[in-house]
């Protein structure tokens, strides 16, 4: 009681340069929260409890603990500490501090593809305008040197650039985004330790930014896009954005001009591949920014309603729901592939020779569409292969089916040329006759070959098909969606002709001259080992 009395005679004295109020701590037990502990994950339980071991604090943070109010099993499994990221370090053995802008650290369990990831931040201090003004004022484009030495810095309108001044646990929590997001568990007293009401409203099902949101966004514009992203999450659960936090959302848009154009690219990424691609662009349409928050999420929306690239988005989400790996380029490859097709079409009008005119047109989608920031690395590799493997699918004589389908990124090529099948742009046949090839033993790819070849001499009505740029897709905005999107060939065992009687074949390897592919951009597989090797479960995943 004397205490309280004390703190508001000081708040009252020093209402702008004393002590500042991060909320009221609220410690909530077993019965308050109702968390099952069976969905803690025990790699995450195994680094508090370290950390405690080592005389620090350790709680399992942000969106776990709401995914965990919420009776779901967290995703990912965050760790909130009191020790700075180099004494994190030394309590795990594989350990790596990362991050320049936020350092952290990342604790790793196991190898390969099955490894795990627990995320280890330090509690950091709050920063808010009138803080600011005792830091020094600078802006992304400072110089780097100016900046390498600084642990924080904040521009003039409260940006924070730099936030690598540790804190105390209130005021990490005070400089986290939405309520919901800024709880604390402790897996072995299963406390919940609550500053700013997460539990009501997690509740109340409600999006509620701390602090004054209209300030929050000026401090990291990025919290734009998180908002969208948390609501298009969670509105499958019945979550609404508050009023207060929704309201200032389209005049900050423009905040968003003044940062990296990497960082935007990497949350565009986490709307469209976290499983709620379609509730994302449903979300950006109803809060009034389907426009504005970065060029190519601007394509992404414009076309969401075609039926080639929502059908993409759907099948996104249904693999990510099913745990099943996802990979950008191929959604990216399905958005842009407009550009591409028109492109092409447009130079082979002027008699250019198919192969040399696809690539010329993807080099100028990925100059007017996706530039510097990720189009030149292995993002935009993987997504000119998708797109020069589908006039190679054209050509299933001689040696050509082989050698294609041991490509690396083959699955991902075939997955594509299913999907415009299914939209109407090519025909069934052709993706049927992939299918069947890509699920066959050696005898029977031959077999398959041997068939068609006798099959087109039989009919002589027109010449053999060569690579052709594709027809236009029928259906465009407002066509409804196809009921089987993109999948993995594995998908359709039915698929698999009757074995045909197995001859021995001696393969030759292709001319180093040209790959048997016509030109496409990659060889990778070409002339490789007869026996096909298990086809993986889906392009996205390759």
């Amino acid at each position: 009681m004397i205490k309280q009395f004390i703190g508001k005679l000081i708040d009252k004295a020093m209402p702008h340069n004393g002590r500042k109020r991060f909320g009221k701590r609220a410690e909530v037990g077993p019965d308050g929260h109702g968390i099952n502990p069976a969905l803690v994950d025990e790699r995450a339980a195994g680094v508090v409890r370290t950390l405690k071991e080592a005389g620090y604090e350790a709680y399992i943070v942000g969106g776990a603990v709401r995914d965990l109010l919420l009776g779901l099993k967290p995703k990912d499994f965050d760790v909130a500490t009191n020790a700075t990221p180099e004494q994190v370090k030394q309590l795990f053995r594989r350990a790596f501090i990362i991050g320049r802008r936020f350092r952290i650290v990342h604790v790793v369990f196991g190898r390969g593809r099955d490894h795990e990831v627990v995320e280890v931040s330090t509690f950091r201090a709050y920063v808010d305008n009138a803080t600011a003004d005792a830091l020094i004022q600078g802006n992304e484009r400072t110089a780097k040197g100016q900046l390498a030495g600084m642990k924080h810095a904040v521009d003039a309108s409260g940006r924070v650039l730099r936030d690598n001044i540790w804190g105390s646990q209130e005021e990490d929590a005070a400089r986290r985004d939405f309520s919901v997001n800024a709880m604390y568990y402790d897996p072995d007293t299963r406390v919940v330790v609550d500053y700013h009401h997460g539990i009501q409203d997690a509740q109340k099902k409600l999006l509620r930014m701390i602090g004054d949101a209209a300030m929050r966004y000026r401090e990291d514009p990025v919290r734009i896009i998180r908002a969208v992203r948390f609501g298009a999450k969670l509105s499958s659960l019945g979550f609404k954005l508050e009023p207060k936090t929704a309201r200032p959302l389209v005049e900050a848009r423009s905040l968003l001009n003044e940062v990296p154009q990497s960082r935007l690219f990497d949350e565009m990424i986490k709307l469209l591949q976290t499983g709620h691609a379609v509730a994302s662009v449903e979300q950006l349409r109803k809060l009034g920014l389907a426009q504005g928050i970065y060029p190519l999420l601007d394509v992404v929306v414009e076309r969401a309603d075609q039926s080639f690239v929502k059908a993409a988005l759907l099948d996104t989400d249904r693999r990510v729901s099913e745990g099943k790996p996802v990979a950008p380029s191929f959604l990216l490859a399905c958005v842009l592939w407009q550009d591409v097709r028109d492109g092409w079409q447009a130079r082979l009008a002027r008699k250019e020779h198919p192969f040399p005119a696809l690539q010329g047109a993807i080099d100028e989608v990925f100059d007017a569409r996706i530039g510097d920031v990720s189009g030149r690395g292995k993002l935009g590799a993987d997504m000119r292969e998708i797109w020069m493997m589908q006039p190679r699918f054209e050509r299933r004589s001689g040696n050509t089916p082989f050698t294609l389908a041991e490509q690396p990124r083959f699955r991902a090529g075939f997955d594509f040329l299913r999907l415009r099948a299914d939209v109407g742009e090519i025909e069934e046949e052709l993706a049927d006759w992939w299918q069947a090839f890509s699920l066959a033993d050696e005898g029977v790819r031959e077999s398959l070959v041997r068939e068609l070849r006798v099959e087109q001499q039989r009919s002589r009505k027109q010449p053999p098909r060569v690579a052709r740029a594709p027809k236009p897709a029928e259906a465009d905005a407002g066509a409804p969606a196809t009921a089987a999107p993109a999948t993995g060939a594995a998908d359709d065992p039915d698929a698999t002709p009757a074995p045909a009687k197995k001859r021995r074949r001696r393969r030759r390897k292709p001319s180093g001259g040209g790959n048997a592919g016509g030109g496409a951009s990659s060889g990778h597989g070409d002339g490789a080992a007869a026996a096909p090797a298990p086809a993986p479960e889906s392009g996205q995943g390759d």
